[in-house]
């Protein structure tokens, strides 16, 4: 088979390949935001091809075709899962399932993260990638919160998990159904639902301890890359309210609620009783607690209570209110005034709920506390009221903020969601329109505030899934990924047919890696058909490596849309990818290749 390279090559093409080298560098160097970088490199392509028009065929590639990538599908559908992940979030709908998931994690946390892995293996089999990481994120950083381990250490490794399950069979993802769905129009006979699951499962049972014990070690300590640092803990009450968990019953029955529920003190009537483990709660009763906001608002949930610390502010949350920390500056009028008699609630319509004393130091009634230079002070209320504090004198407010659940649309969020997974995994619906019914639900059920929705964006995902586009784009049009493939396809009388199955996966691996899975599967399985044809062989092998090939997608975020949901939440950086993605993708094409071959005796 002849191939004219120089036909394949001009001018436009080696300026390309310029700009994505450039691209990936400035991305691992990080002395620019990724969005700058994101930005620049798009920029250099609408330039390139507007000041110098090229055509792909019959086809002018310009600005228009990369810019858009704004609206391309992916993009779009990774914008309504990360607003339906942060409906579950503001909702507290995952709480229950987190909080025994922290129970387990706190005694055998180990365990407890092999078996979160071993689950999400298994479940992408037969689910699609995007929902179940979707349904993962949220619970993995409560839990985090909540023992004290880092989310960034389980959240990569969690995707990676999906992802490698997600090769097992054709449905798990929609490039394996576009890899089949092209070679079954070519001609090869229809792959079975678990043809090439035994082979991944062979691969992913070796790559499991690299996820679970390597790629943690890999990987920044906290959120951000910020290491974990220990929260302030507040003096505050909770009011028992009717109807509640906690009103009506006993004392120890309602401290087996909640294993790190231990309060300082109970009140009845504004006069302090003993603490016995009988003693019959009533609604209105006061349980003194000195605790950090997370836990605090946990358990207000988990005990149908009223978070407070003035005498009688006995005023329920309102949905959208948030809980911020202020401190008193030393120039702040507020010394020596009574926590109780602060201005928080007539002049910003703040509730005052705790207090937190420099040095550990603890008032057991923060109600009747004298307010001190260096205290910090919890409050609850708008984000407007929060903002409205920040410019008054004498308090600064940190940066700590913390969402108050509308936990009574919980149930709801927990329904609409798993509407989505069901729509999506059963084909009723393509993702993109699940997920945006979804989003709409949400909002016009009160699940989520529209702010909310718009706090949930990352403007680093959506630069870096648009400059991605462009570059793959612009790597087709310009023939550099096909004159890859046929210099591939021309070592076919060179090397034997293992070597030629090893080449084609390491190729679509790069590929992946840098433009969308399925546009490599697009133009990687017609060529593996075309080799196999041009050697005499078997053409399932080949086509099998493309499979793989397009699903190893570990060592860079825009290598799979799952790959940047993680990256918006923990803040991975480019490079954490490429610490942690890359050996797995090394690892993974080893062990299938070998497979493969093995298989269909080419060894």
């Amino acid at each position: 088979m002849d191939f004219d390279f120089l036909s394949l090559i001009d001018w436009h093409a080696l300026a390309v390949l310029a700009i994505t080298l450039g691209t990936f560098w400035l991305f691992a160097k990080e002395q620019l935001p990724v969005q700058s970088t994101a930005l620049l490199s798009l920029l250099a392509l609408m330039l390139l091809f507007g000041v110098f028009p090229y055509a792909a065929g019959d086809r002018p590639l310009g600005p228009e075709q990369f810019l858009a990538g704004f609206g391309n599908t992916a993009l779009v559908t990774i914008c309504f899962l990360m607003v339906l992940g942060r409906g579950l979030v503001a909702t507290g709908a995952l709480e229950p399932i987190v909080r025994q998931l922290a129970r387990i994690w706190s005694f055998a946390p180990q365990f407890a993260f092999l078996l979160m892995l071993i689950f999400c293996m298994l479940a992408s089999g037969v689910m699609n990638d995007t929902p179940i990481v979707v349904l993962m994120m949220p619970v993995l950083v409560a839990v985090a919160a909540r023992t004290g381990s880092s989310a960034t250490r389980t959240l990569l490794p969690m995707n990676y998990a999906v992802l490698i399950g997600g090769m097992a069979t054709t449905i798990g993802t929609s490039t394996n159904l576009l890899v089949v769905g092209i070679a079954e129009k070519q001609g090869l006979p229809a792959f079975g639902l678990f043809d090439f699951a035994p082979m991944v499962a062979i691969a992913a049972a070796i790559a499991l301890p690299y996820l679970w014990l390597v790629v943690p070690r890999l990987l920044p300590q906290g959120i951000g890359d910020r290491p974990n640092v220990v929260p302030l803990a507040f003096d505050a009450s909770l009011i028992l309210r009717e109807g509640g968990y906690a009103a009506g019953r006993e004392l120890r029955e309602v401290l087996k609620k909640h294993p790190l529920l231990k309060p300082r003190g109970l009140v009845r009537n504004r006069i302090e009783i003993a603490r016995l483990p009988t003693l019959t709660l009533k609604a209105g009763d006061q349980l003194l607690l000195h605790d950090s906001p997370e836990q605090l608002r946990e358990y207000a949930t988990v005990l149908g209570a009223w978070l407070h610390a003035r005498e009688h502010d006995e005023t329920a949350p309102e949905p959208g209110q948030k809980l911020a920390q202020a401190l008193i500056a030393s120039d702040s009028d507020l010394g020596g005034t009574m926590l109780a008699a602060t201005r928080f609630g007539d002049e910003h319509g703040l509730s005052v709920i705790g207090l937190h004393r420099p040095g550990g130091e603890s008032a057991l009634d923060p109600a009747v506390a004298l307010l001190r230079p260096g205290d910090v002070v919890l409050l609850r209320g708008t984000r407007e009221g929060i903002e409205r504090l920040r410019a008054a004198p004498g308090v600064l407010i940190l940066d700590a903020t913390l969402e108050i659940p509308h936990t009574r649309r919980a149930p709801l969020a927990l329904a609409i969601l798993a509407g989505v997974i069901l729509i999506a995994g059963t084909k009723l619906l393509p993702m993109v329109l699940a997920s945006a019914v979804g989003v709409a639900a949400m909002l016009l059920t009160g699940c989520l505030r529209w702010q909310e929705a718009t706090d949930a964006l990352s403007s680093k995902v959506v630069m870096i899934v648009v400059a991605s586009l462009a570059l793959g784009e612009a790597l087709s049009a310009t023939g550099l990924i096909a004159m890859a493939g046929y210099g591939l396809a021309a070592l076919g009388g060179i090397i034997p047919p293992a070597a030629m199955i090893t080449l084609l996966m390491l190729l679509m691996a790069v590929v992946t890696n840098f433009v969308s899975n399925n546009a490599a599967a697009i133009i990687g399985t017609p060529i593996a058909i075309a080799m196999a044809t041009t050697l005499g062989a078997d053409p399932r092998p080949f086509v099998l490596a493309v499979l793989f090939g397009c699903n190893i997608s570990y060592a860079t975020p825009m290598g799979y849309q799952t790959n940047l949901l993680v990256m918006s939440v923990a803040g991975y950086r480019f490079k954490d990818f490429v610490r942690a993605g890359l050996p797995l993708a090394v690892l993974m094409w080893i062990t299938l290749t070998w497979l493969l071959a093995r298989k269909y005796g080419l060894l």
